[in-house]
């Protein structure tokens, strides 16, 4: 059996990040974590698109423009929806998920899902900020891999 499985070299890659502005504390923490993590990878600085939206329900939007743009190769999508006490939290990050996903599927350009949907701020900082897993560097790894393997299967 041949196994095929995507490389972490990031060279040469041209990599988008849309993010939302709303949380942008613990959306800023996330950022970071792409960043660097793009960089290890031998992602250019140059070759990193960023791009603010207002909320998490509009970075399904901009994440399509992006990969329709023909500019990028993956995008990472970094948001945080943190649970009130109206059912807002599951329109928002259900629509957010759904939106994402259909981008990658409609486009071939992967989009890579970094919404945090947490209970409180503070499992969101925690997640956000690598005391209990480092999204955003999770997000980047993800989204170097499934480039070079998507590119292996074409």
């Amino acid at each position: 059996m041949k196994e095929v499985t995507g490389t972490l070299d990031g060279s040469g890659l041209r990599i988008g990040v849309v993010a939302s502005k709303f949380n942008d504390d613990v959306v800023e923490l996330m950022l970071k974590g792409v960043h660097s993590r793009l960089l290890s990878f031998g992602v250019a600085e140059d070759d990193i698109t960023l791009a603010w939206v207002a909320g998490a329900f509009e970075v399904p939007m901009a994440t399509k423009a992006m990969a329709l743009s023909g500019n990028v190769d993956g995008i990472v999508c970094l948001g945080c929806v943190i649970r009130g006490e109206t059912p807002h939290f599951d329109y928002v990050a259900g629509e957010a998920a759904s939106g994402i996903l259909q981008v990658g599927l409609e486009t071939g350009i992967p989009a890579i899902f970094g919404v945090l949907t947490t209970e409180t701020r503070a499992q969101a900082l925690e997640r956000a900020s690598g005391e209990r897993g480092d999204k955003g560097a999770d997000c980047a790894k993800a989204v170097v891999e499934i480039v070079q393997l998507l590119r292996q299967l074409a």
